[in-house]
């Protein structure tokens, strides 16, 4: 599937209804983002689904000029050109690290907000499903040099250089607009959904979008997590704070971020799977 703002790739169903899983990767991430990526796509065509990964403007490097809104929308026209075709279509949508923020602006743009495309067709989710949803805030004030460069951030926003990028030396891997760093490294911000900091009330405005079926898989050894963090406190805060009661929040032992070794792939693969064929026959 192309578009003029991403490209998917993905096999078809072999007969009957079309059912969609979109994986969406996270921060520098692209194509086969995680090492589960090829086993559970293998189980989703046994399944009879389609497993879509697109690329959009955010993907790989492009995460440090783009945002959360801009993936939302051009997300929005995936789900519209399959929608065209297939009104009927069941589409869930599974994000990795950053692609987790990526489904909740979604849900808040095209469910709770409830934006529609020009020619008026459904683009909410069926359900949706959360790898690894991390607070960027809290794993970046790790790093010492955060909060010299958080703070110029801050001062080109107010200024109104949101768009000008940050100094070579703030960033290790991609060029960073200061509206993005600030996103980022600043809490309350549109990146800041998942930090344990966030009171009830807060993760409420952040995550009261999620009406839908939701699986939450929570690393249990995530290196991007501080140590001080109570995983099955904040899993058990987050799955509260969504309006569906059709939530499966659980912590994966031993899992790191993108649930790289055999145990987790595995893990990951069949709790997906168990998640679609409880919620679509």
């Amino acid at each position: 599937i192309f578009s003029d703002s991403f490209v998917a790739s993905g096999p078809l169903p072999r007969e009957g209804k079309r059912k969609y899983l979109i994986f969406l990767g996270g921060l520098t991430d692209g194509l086969m983002a995680t090492n589960y990526v090829g086993p559970l796509a293998e189980a989703c065509v046994k399944l009879n689904w389609t497993f879509l990964q697109p690329l959009t403007s955010s993907s790989y490097i492009g995460y440090g000029t783009s945002c959360l809104a801009g993936d939302a929308q051009e997300i929005s026209e995936l789900i519209r050109m399959i929608r065209k075709s297939e009104n009927d279509a069941e589409i869930v949508m599974m994000g990795h690290s950053t692609g987790c923020q990526d489904i909740v602006t979604y849900c808040k743009r095209y469910h709770e907000m409830k934006l529609s495309s020009a020619d008026g067709l459904n683009l909410r989710l069926n359900a949706a499903i959360l790898q690894a949803p991390v607070s960027d805030r809290e794993s970046m004030a790790t790093n010492e040099d955060t909060k010299k460069w958080f703070q110029l951030a801050e001062s080109m926003v107010k200024e109104g250089k949101k768009e000008e990028l940050m100094p070579r030396d703030s960033y290790d891997v991609a060029p960073i607009t200061a509206y993005r760093y600030h996103s980022l490294a600043g809490r309350g911000t549109d990146d800041d959904m998942f930090s344990s900091d966030l009171s009830d009330e807060e993760l409420k405005r952040c995550l009261g979008c999620m009406d839908i079926p939701t699986l939450l898989l929570y690393s249990g050894s995530d290196e991007y997590v501080p140590e001080t963090v109570n995983k099955e406190a904040l899993v058990r805060r987050m799955a509260a704070a969504m309006a569906t009661e059709s939530v499966d929040a659980q912590v994966l032992s031993g899992a790191d971020h993108a649930g790289s070794d055999p145990g987790s792939i595995e893990k990951i693969k069949e709790k997906v799977i168990s998640f679609l064929s409880r919620n679509f026959n």
